[in-house]
C-alpha cells in the first residue's frame, strides 16, 4: 500500500467525517466503522494511524469545535475594551459557539472518566489559562482588574469554570448551578476579578437549562 503523502488531509477527512455522524447520530451510537465506511476510501488500519481510539477521535472533535472560533481572539480583536471588558466578552463570546453546544448535548459520560478529566485539567492550565492571563495583566495595567496574583488567578478562574461549573461534569439542577455561579461570581470579585456580572450569569443558567434538556 503506497505510503500517504498528505496525512493531514485524511486527518481533516476524517475530523469531518467523524463531526457529521457524531451530531447526526450521537457519540455513543457512532462507532469506528461507521466513520470509515462513511469516508469510503479509508480502512480501519489507516483510521488508527491517525487516532488511537473512539475516545481520541472524540477529543479531537471537541477540540476542533472549541477552536473553530476563538473568543480570545474575537474580544482581543475588538477596539475601546478595557482588560476586564475583553475577558468579560470572551466568556461571552465562548457560549456562542451553536455547533459546540449541539455537540455537548450529544457527549456521553466518556466525559466523567477519570482519564478525560485529567487531560481536561491539563488543558485548562497550559492551554486555556495563558488566554485569561493576557487579560488580567492588561486589566491590571489600564486599572479594571486589581489581583494580587494574576497567573494563579487565570488557572484557577480556568479550572473552577470549566470543570467545576461544568454541568456534564457535575450534573446538578438549574437552582443549585445558579447558587454555584453566584458563588464564583462572590468569590473573584473579592480577589478584584469582577468578571461575571448577570449578563454572565443569565448566560450560564439558559445554557445549563439548555444542556440539561438532552
Amino acid at each position: 500500500m503506497p505510503r500517504n503523502k498528505y496525512p493531514e488531509i485524511t486527518e481533516k477527512k476524517i475530523l469531518d467525517t467523524a463531526t457529521k455522524l457524531f451530531l447526526e447520530k450521537g457519540w455513543e451510537q457512532t462507532t469506528i466503522q461507521d466513520i470509515v465506511d462513511e469516508i469510503g476510501d479509508l480502512t480501519r488500519g489507516a483510521f488508527y494511524h491517525h487516532f488511537k481510539s473512539k475516545e481520541d477521535i472524540i477529543e479531537a472533535v471537541l477540540n476542533r469545535l472549541a477552536t473553530e472560533n476563538d473568543p480570545f481572539i474575537e474580544a482581543k480583536n475588538i477596539n475601546g475594551l478595557n482588560g476586564l471588558e475583553k475577558l468579560r466578552m470572551a466568556f461571552l463570546l465562548s457560549f456562542e459557539n451553536i455547533g459546540q453546544l449541539e455537540a455537548i448535548k450529544t457527549i456521553p459520560k466518556i466525559l466523567n472518566n477519570p482519564k478525560m478529566i485529567a487531560k481536561q485539567l491539563i488543558e485548562c492550565v497550559n492551554s486555556g489559562a495563558p488566554d485569561i492571563l493576557a487579560f488580567i495583566e492588561e486589566g491590571v495595567i489600564d486599572g479594571s482588574i486589581s489581583v494580587q496574583y494574576p497567573k494563579q488567578t487565570a488557572e484557577t478562574f480556568m479550572l473552577l469554570t470549566n470543570i467545576w461549573l461544568s454541568p456534564i461534569i457535575f450534573s446538578v439542577d438549574t437552582e443549585e448551578y445558579l447558587l454555584k455561579a453566584k458563588h464564583l461570581q462572590a468569590l473573584f470579585n473579592s480577589i478584584g476579578l469582577p468578571v461575571i456580572d448577570d449578563q454572565i450569569i443569565d448566560t450560564l443558567v439558559m445554557v445549563h437549562k439548555t444542556l440539561i434538556n438532552i
